[in-house]
């Protein structure tokens, strides 16, 4: 059961254009315009803004794990 879910993992790491993260109002925008490069680009900014947490959460785990190290 889970090699299953850690292939669906890997698998949505390795093709990211297969998920669309996009958020009600974000989607009536989109859905409203014809524009197929305006949706790409709000699926990008989700993805990117959804990034930056956990990087800075990272950072401070390993900023953290480096001063208990040594």
């Amino acid at each position: 059961m889970k090699a299953k879910y850690l292939l669906l993992l890997l698998l949505l790491l390795a093709f990211p254009s297969l998920v669309d993260a996009q958020c009600a109002m974000c989607r009536a925008v989109v859905e409203s315009g014809a524009d197929g490069k305006t949706a790409e680009g709000i699926n990008n900014g989700i993805v990117y803004l959804m990034a930056f947490p956990y990087l800075l959460v990272a950072g401070l785990f390993y900023f953290i794990y480096r001063k208990m190290r040594g």
